[in-house]
C-alpha cells in the first residue's frame, strides 16, 4: 500500500509518521512519500521519518520529492496537509480582523475566508493531478478550512473525504474521565466543521447508553476548563459544543483577549523552530513531547482509521468525518458537506442517522452553511464583491461596514496569493 503526503515538510509531520508506525496492523503501508516543495525542510523531516519507522521496526519505504506529480504517482491515498502562505500568512490571518473588531482566527471570520481563498484554487489543482496520476487514489483532507475544501473537492468530483481532530480528542479526553477504553465511547457529533456539538456521549457504540447527562454533572468543570467556556453555559445547552464554539458565543470577550496577547501564529512559529532544531538531531527517533502542543492532538490515529476504511477491501469503520449531507440535517441542501458519524469503507463515507438539532444549534448551522457556500464561490471565481457577500454572510460578521473594512484588508493582505485580486 502507498500513501502520499502533501505537505510531508510540515513539522505536523512526525505526528503522522508516528501513528504510522505503531499502528501499521491497521494500516500495512509499504510506501509512503512525503512531498513538499521546501526541499531542505523536507529532507529533514523525512530522515526523521524514517528513524521513527527504523525505530518501531516497520518495514516500510520513506521517500521525499518535490515532485508532486511523480510523488501521488501509484498511490492509493493522499492525505493533503497544506498552509498556503506559511505561519506568515496565519499571523496576518489572526491579526488584520482585530482592526475592525473582529475574531482573528485562521479557520473561522474573516480570517478563515482568506484561508479559504488562498487553499481553494491550489488544492483543487493537487487533486486534478492526483486524479490524473492515480485515478482509483483517495483524497483525505486535513487541509483548513476542512469544509470549504472538502466541498471544493467533492464538487470537483474528487474521492475524498474530510478529516479534523475535534471529534477524536473528545473522545479520547471523555473516555479518560469515565474510565472506559476510547473504542466504548460513540459520540453524537453533529454540525459543520469546526462548528459542531456533542449531542451525546455513547458508551458501548451507536446504541449505547447516552452518559452524557452523567459526564456532566461529574466532570463539567474539567470540559468547560478545556474549552474555555464557564461551566454554565454547558449545563443551560445541555451538550458539549466544540471549543471553536468559543469565537461565537463569546466573541467580544476573545476579541480583547487577542488583542492582549501574542498571537498564536507567533506562538506556534516559536514551536516551530524549535521543533524543526530537535528534528535535526540525528539521534532523535520518535515525535518530541514539544510536538503535542503545536496541535492536531490524535490526528495519526484519526488519519490511520479513516484511511484503513478507505482502503480495507470489504471492510468497513465508524469514524466522524467531513462528507456531503444527504439528507442528514434536513435544514440544509444535500451538498452541503457536514462533520457527523459516518459508515466508511471502500465507496466512501454514508452519514449515519443524528438526533434532531435543536434551533438553537440548528440555525446557527444554518447560517455558516450559506456562509461556506458564499466562500466556496468566492475561492472559485474570486472578486471583490463575492468576498464582501461572503463576508456579510459571516455570523460573526454581518453588518455592512464591517464587511466592506474587512474585504478591503484582506484583499490588501493577500495579493500574492490571488492571482484575481
Amino acid at each position: 500500500m502507498k500513501l502520499a503526503v502533501v505537505g510531508g515538510g510540515s513539522t505536523y509531520t512526525p505526528e503522522l509518521v508516528d501513528g504510522f508506525a505503531r499502528l501499521r496492523d491497521t494500516l500495512p503501508i509499504s510506501e509512503l512519500v512525503l512531498i513538499d516543495p521546501a526541499a531542505e525542510r523536507l529532507e529533514l523531516i523525512g530522515a526523521l521519518a524514517r528513524r521513527i519507522f527504523a525505530r518501531q521496526d516497520h518495514p516500510g519505504l520513506i521517500t521525499t520529492t518535490s515532485d508532486l506529480d511523480a510523488g501521488v504517482a501509484g498511490a492509493d491515498a493522499v492525505l493533503l496537509q497544506l498552509r498556503i502562505g506559511g505561519q506568515a500568512a496565519r499571523l496576518q490571518d489572526e491579526t488584520w480582523p482585530l482592526e475592525c473588531g473582529c475574531v482573528g482566527q485562521e479557520t473561522t471570520g474573516a480570517g478563515g475566508l482568506a484561508k479559504a481563498l488562498r487553499t481553494v484554487p491550489v488544492v483543487l489543482d493537487i487533486a486534478e493531478r492526483v486524479r490524473r496520476a492515480s485515478p482509483d487514489a483517495w483524497i483525505i483532507d486535513f487541509t483548513n478550512p476542512v469544509g470549504i475544501v472538502t466541498r471544493a473537492l467533492l464538487r470537483a468530483g474528487h474521492k475524498a473525504v474530510g478529516l479534523c481532530n475535534v471529534a477524536i480528542g473528545f473522545q479520547r479526553k471523555f473516555a479518560a474521565l469515565l474510565d472506559v477504553a476510547p473504542a466504548e465511547v460513540h459520540l453524537d457529533h453533529v454540525g459543520l466543521n469546526h462548528l459542531t456539538w456533542e449531542l451525546g456521549v455513547r458508551v458501548g457504540g451507536p446504541g449505547g447508553r447516552d452518559v452524557l447527562p452523567e459526564l456532566l454533572a461529574g466532570h463539567g468543570d474539567a470540559v468547560a476548563a478545556d474549552l474555555r467556556l464557564p461551566r454554565a453555559v454547558l449545563d443551560r445547552l445541555g451538550v458539549v459544543p466544540s471549543y471553536y464554539l468559543r469565537y461565537f458565543y463569546a466573541h467580544d470577550a476573545v476579541v480583547r483577549e487577542l488583542g492582549e496577547k501574542p498571537s498564536r501564529a507567533a506562538e506556534v512559529a516559536a514551536m516551530e523552530r524549535e521543533l524543526l532544531a530537535l528534528y535535526a538531531d540525528p539521534a532523535l527517533d520518535e515525535k518530541p513531547a514539544l510536538l503535542a502542543k503545536r496541535g492536531g492532538a490524535f490526528y495519526s490515529e484519526a488519519a490511520v482509521d479513516l484511511a484503513a476504511a478507505l482502503l480495507a477491501g470489504g471492510g468497513s469503520a465508524v469514524q466522524v468525518v467531513n462528507t456531503y449531507n444527504r439528507g442528514t440535517l434536513p435544514f440544509l441542501p444535500d451538498d452541503a458537506v457536514i462533520e457527523v458519524q459516518a459508515r466508511v469503507d471502500g465507496s466512501g463515507a454514508a452519514p449515519l442517522a443524528v438526533p434532531a438539532l435543536d434551533p438553537l444549534f440548528a440555525g446557527l448551522v444554518s447560517h455558516v452553511s450559506a456562509y461556506e457556500d458564499l466562500a466556496l464561490d468566492a475561492a472559485l471565481r474570486g472578486g471583490r464583491e463575492r468576498v464582501f457577500k461572503a463576508l456579510l454572510a459571516h455570523p460573526l460578521v454581518g453588518q455592512f461596514d464591517l464587511a466592506e473594512g474587512l474585504t478591503d484588508r484582506l484583499l490588501a493582505h493577500n495579493k500574492e496569493h490571488l492571482a484575481w485580486a
